[in-house]
């Protein structure tokens, strides 16, 4: 399939109203995958219990320096146009170096060896707390927010500070993917959480489990798994690249656009629904000399 050359974001973000009235078939869908590349055996199926894997090293402590200059760089400017360090969303569109990490051949063949071989790589966003960051990201799953269906859609997180305990790495509740789609709470007057939604008492779902990673790390957790994290009461940043995946028999709504933003990153989709968007080439390709 041809790559389309067009880069500017097109994604409308639903609202809850609009959300609750698309006909969305969200339930998990186990990886069926038994040969695979990456992942043993026993970590696709700790993925279909658990809803998650982590710890998978894909960058070494001297490719991410150069990783993370990039985002040095990119997260300066942000702050200094005005926007805060969670406001760097739809990066693989503005940013060559992105790009190339969602398409990167060792982490598609992580998330081929879940969702299988055809997959669409739709979002890349920089979750990033800086020290002393009171903000929380509330429990949640994914797909509540998402105009996508059926929900087979991956997210991979990409370490590029380490991320613990002390510095609030993410945190899932093992296996409550399988209790579908969640019961939450809005809570769009919080001025002390990134999202507008809660899931409450998440621990009834499951246990506690924190995604400690090491820079150049990765976790790859279902789209209906509840995780969140705290406040970032160090020292220390704690950044991450989320990347997002999904097979590409899924579909967004055409009327939110979301389907204008995807890239085959394996196999085929010979439908056209997702654009198939080429490398962006303009001046943001540029933010380091040499970068990545």
């Amino acid at each position: 399939m041809e790559k389309t050359y067009f880069h500017a974001t097109q994604k409308i973000i639903p609202n809850q109203e609009q959300l609750e009235q698309l006909a969305r078939r969200l339930q998990f869908h186990p990886s069926t995958v038994t040969a695979p590349q990456v992942l043993t055996l026993d970590q696709v199926a700790a993925y279909n219990r658990n809803g998650y894997v982590k710890g998978l090293r894909i960058f070494s402590a001297t490719e991410m320096v150069e990783h993370r200059r990039f985002f040095d760089t990119i997260l300066a400017r942000t702050l200094a146009a005005g926007g805060n360090s969670y406001s760097m969303i739809s990066a693989h569109l503005k940013y060559g170096p992105v790009y190339d990490l969602l398409t990167h051949p060792k982490i598609v063949a992580c998330v081929q060896d879940l969702l299988g071989p055809d997959v669409i790589g739709w979002g890349a966003h920089f979750f990033c707390k800086l020290p002393g960051d009171g903000k929380i990201v509330s429990w949640h799953q994914d797909a509540s927010f998402w105009p996508l269906t059926p929900s087979k859609t991956c997210t991979v997180w990409l370490a590029i500070d380490d991320a613990d305990r002390e510095n609030a790495c993410m945190r899932f509740i093992a296996g409550s993917h399988h209790h579908g789609h969640l019961t939450y709470r809005l809570s769009e007057d919080d001025e002390q959480s990134v999202l507008n939604q809660t899931v409450e008492n998440p621990e009834r779902f499951g246990a506690v489990v924190y995604d400690e990673l090491q820079a150049g790390e990765i976790s790859l957790h279902s789209d209906l798994l509840l995780h969140g994290s705290e406040a970032n009461r160090s020292t220390r940043r704690r950044c991450g690249l989320t990347l997002r995946y999904c097979a590409a028999d899924v579909r967004s709504d055409e009327h939110f656009g979301w389907h204008k933003e995807g890239v085959v990153v394996g196999g085929v989709e010979p439908s056209g629904h997702w654009w198939n968007l080429a490398r962006p080439t303009h001046e943001w390709d540029q933010v380091t000399a040499g970068a990545m």
